[in-house]
Parts: C-alpha cells; sequence; structure tokens
C-alpha cells in the first residue's frame, strides 16, 4: 500500500504544481458557457448524474479535465466540452471550482447509511474491499494530490462511477486501484457507501 501511494503521489506531482498556476476569475466566462449547465455556476450541481466540483482538490480536477481532453476517460457528454479547452483554461477552472465552497447535503436512506457507514470505515476483510477512508478520509476531504475529495457528492453519481471503474468503462485511476476495488465490491456495497457518502460532510 505504501508503494502505491508513492506511485500516486509521483503520477500527481506535475498536476499539483501546475493546477496552482490557475486564475479562477478567468475561468468565469467558460463557467458560464459550458460548465455551469450541468455542475452548477459554484460547483453545486442540482441533478445527481452530473458531479459537485465544489471544493474539489484542484490538481484533482486538472488531471479530469486533461484526460478527458486525450480521451484517457471516456464521457460522451464531458468529450465535446473539452475540445476547445487550453491548458491554461484547464488550470483556470480547476482552481475556480476548488475555491467554491461546498453545499452539505444530506443521506436520504438510514439503513444504507449505517451500511455504508461500516464499509467506509472499515471496509470488508472478507472480500478484500479496504476502508474508503483510509484513502479519502474520515470526513471524506481525500488527500490533495493523490485521492479526490468525496463528501457530500451525489450518490448516484458515486454509484455510478463505481459502476464504471468496476467494468474498467473508466481506467483512469493511478495503478489501477478503483478498479480492483470495485470488481470486489457488490452492488448493494456500491449503493451503501455511495449513500453514505452524500451525507459525509
Amino acid at each position: 500500500m505504501k508503494h502505491l501511494i508513492v506511485l500516486l503521489s509521483s503520477l500527481f506531482v506535475a498536476g499539483a504544481a501546475s493546477a496552482n498556476a490557475g486564475d479562477a476569475a478567468k475561468a468565469q466566462p467558460i463557467v458560464d458557457k459550458i460548465c455551469g449547465a450541468c455542475h452548477g455556476t459554484d460547483g453545486n450541481s442540482t441533478s445527481p448524474t452530473y458531479p459537485n466540483l465544489a471544493g474539489q482538490h484542484p490538481e484533482y480536477i486538472n488531471k479530469q479535465l486533461n484526460e478527458f481532453k486525450s480521451g484517457a476517460r471516456k464521457n460522451a457528454t464531458m468529450a465535446p466540452n473539452v475540445t476547445t479547452l487550453s491548458q491554461q483554461d484547464m488550470l483556470n477552472l480547476a482552481a475556480y471550482f476548488s475555491a467554491q465552497q461546498p453545499k452539505p447535503r444530506l443521506a436520504k436512506d438510514p439503513a444504507l447509511v449505517a451500511e455504508g457507514q461500516k464499509l467506509y470505515k472499515g471496509g470488508n476483510p472478507g472480500s478484500g474491499v479496504p476502508a474508503c477512508a483510509s484513502c479519502h478520509g474520515p470526513a471524506g476531504a481525500g488527500i490533495p494530490v493523490q485521492f479526490p475529495r468525496m463528501a457530500g457528492q451525489h450518490a448516484k453519481y458515486v454509484q455510478s462511477q463505481l459502476k464504471n471503474f468496476r467494468s474498467g468503462d473508466r481506467a483512469n485511476d493511478g495503478g489501477k486501484m478503483m478498479q480492483v476495488i470495485a470488481r470486489k465490491m457488490t452492488d448493494r456495497e456500491m449503493l451503501a457507501v455511495a449513500e453514505y457518502i452524500s451525507g459525509l460532510r
């Protein structure tokens, strides 16, 4: 695990240094014209299909935008929206959304939350699923450069990404860490942990 974290850190170092060079003010026209329709102009999406970006680590946002553009991460909605973005545009967007204030959300299903909490905090030793908190933090804040913020993310979106990692439709995770983990998870576990994450703050 230690070696994997070192590997992931090295993959993000270049992006981390450059993501800090973004100018949030210059991103506003792009947010108004393109991003805001799905992600909200303040980074808090009103649709559970689209992720919240408010408060997300700039390094992570920059990495995802670059990989949508290169095709390393495939998404029919994002692909046409990133084609005209320059490297500086992506840095600016990363700076903009990371500076926005996330809105706290409430999980809806108490039973699922209880199941999800156990998995998030303790994993499933029987199937080899590690605790989500070991990488994303006990409160879902993530670890800058290495692991994204998860707190308050839409349950539907989290669940869809776990399924994409499991199927291989999403394969841009460093060291294939999330793909390996997701393949060990049941549909019920994905649903439960996604519900728990949606209420984290």
